[in-house]
């Protein structure tokens, strides 16, 4: 097991900056079940833009000495509001008081150190920070039976639920990717899970 040196939170000029690095962890952490995300640096730099463009957005970075090995990032939902609002319809949740964290990758090799909890630990206390009351992620809905899932395979729902997320019953959003071995983009299915702040 490789070690991590440091994980600390990235935002203004530094954000930026490890955005490009950011992509390319996307891309390869992504390339696995249950995301089988074939995906390439173009695209990554256009859905990465919306981090640019916030001023309250956040990347969690986790660095092997100055290397990033793995990232999480965060932002207000309503920066997503064209992705995930319809998602919200009938909650009567307001989008202004949820902070969302989005993805959390981190190579392999660097797993099983505790770098989960403080992807998590950062983002919630920056948005505590901004005055958001709730904190919100999705993660992508697989058939049991899709002939891609490995058998080893162990859902992150009780690491989820042990932070203190549940579910959000009906509020979920769509979302397209291409994935291994399609010609082309498809809608995927992903749940919300939610915990107040």
């Amino acid at each position: 097991m490789a070690e991590v040196t440091t994980v600390r939170p990235l935002t203004g000029a530094a954000l930026e900056s490890a955005l490009d690095d950011v992509a390319r962890l996307r891309i390869k952490v992504f390339h696995a079940w249950p995301y089988l995300y074939d995906g390439d640096l173009e695209y990554e730099r256009k859905y990465l833009q919306s981090y640019r463009d916030s001023d309250k957005a956040i990347v969690v970075g986790a660095f092997d000495k100055e290397r990033l090995i793995g990232a999480s990032t965060g932002a207000p939902l309503i920066d997503h509001a064209e992705d995930f609002a319809a998602a919200f319809e009938g909650t009567g949740l307001d989008l202004n008081d949820i902070f969302y964290c989005a993805e959390s990758v981190l190579l392999p090799e660097y797993r099983g150190q505790g770098v989960g909890h403080k992807f998590f630990d950062e983002r919630e206390a920056h948005a505590r920070r901004l005055g958001f009351s709730k904190s919100a992620f999705c993660s992508v809905q697989r058939p049991a039976d899709h002939p891609m899932r490995p058998e080893q395979y162990r859902p992150l729902d009780a690491f989820w639920r042990a932070r203190g997320y549940a579910p959000l019953p009906g509020v979920i959003a769509q979302f397209s990717w291409k994935d291994l071995g399609e010609e082309g983009e498809t809608l995927k299915p992903l749940q919300f899970w939610t915990r107040d702040l």
